[in-house]
């Protein structure tokens, strides 16, 4: 072989070189831009979720916009802001009973199961009226506890927008033996569970408006106004009972009366006083 052809061969060589290196790095800054242009991807796509998480994360819950309502729906038979005062009873009865209950309370089921009944006898004869007050101090503040003082309070105005019996007769039925929840078993937060006791209820049996109301929320704002009402009372737990501004107690006790002898010395104390 000449040393021209030599040195042409490796002058060759060397140009083949160049333009493989020249193609490599054109690869390599390609690759670059586009390993990078995925990264900022991924970044943007995580900053948009954690964006979207904070979002719905600081996105007022069903009932925190229920509490926030303006224009409250109202069961009929309630009086007062918001619709709040409940008062069923005959008009002539002087006195009135303010019972401030939480539908998942397990003491306010011991006392609707065993006192009850002794009050619904005594509005039906007039001796006096009662003044409902709802809570839903059980759920708490979110819905890690449950929904269920919130949701019960909601189909106990549907009941109430039926009639003040009907109303009676569903609180009594919720609080029943049969149907009344441990405090740890949210129930209540189901709709279907809810109809289902309103079935053992005369007035609400088979109703499909009723149904319809529990099923659409239709009273879930008004159920927080009440719970806001309850909040301003002042009542610190339930069930409490309260007659001309003072708190009805078992003799000697701080507490609710929650036997049928207890209950009635007391109302008699409160009615004479």
């Amino acid at each position: 072989m000449s040393k021209r052809n030599s040195q042409a061969n490796k002058a060759a060589a060397r140009e083949r070189l160049r333009a493989e290196r020249e193609r490599q790095a054109k690869k390599d800054k390609i690759r670059k831009q586009v390993i990078v242009g995925v990264s900022v991807v991924a970044v943007l796509a995580i900053v948009g979720g954690v964006s979207y998480a904070v979002m719905q994360l600081n996105k007022p819950g069903h009932w925190e916009a229920a509490a926030d309502a303006k224009n409250v729906t109202a069961p009929k038979n309630t009086s007062g802001t918001d619709g709040t005062t409940v008062v069923i009873g005959k008009p002539t009865a002087k006195k009135t009973l303010e019972l401030y209950e939480d539908s998942r309370c397990p003491i306010c089921g011991q006392f609707e199961q065993t006192v009850g009944e002794t009050i619904h006898k005594d509005v039906d004869a007039g001796k006096y009226k009662v003044k409902y007050i709802g809570a839903t101090f059980i759920d708490g503040d979110n819905s890690m506890n449950g929904v269920g003082s919130k949701n019960a309070l909601s189909a106990l105005g549907a009941a109430l927008n039926v009639s003040p019996q009907a109303f009676l007769d569903y609180k009594f039925a919720l609080y029943s033996a049969k149907y009344h929840p441990e405090e740890t078993d949210d129930k209540f937060a189901k709709d279907s569970y809810l109809i289902k006791v309103a079935n053992t209820v005369n007035e609400l049996k088979d109703n499909k408006a009723f149904q319809k109301d529990v099923n659409d929320g239709t009273y879930d704002n008004w159920a927080m106004k009440m719970s806001a009402a309850f909040e301003k009372s002042g009542v610190k737990g339930t069930p409490t009972l309260k007659m001309d501004g003072k708190t009805l107690t078992s003799e000697g006790s701080d507490n609710a009366p929650m036997t049928v002898a207890d209950f009635n010395t007391a109302i008699d104390k409160a009615l004479k006083g």
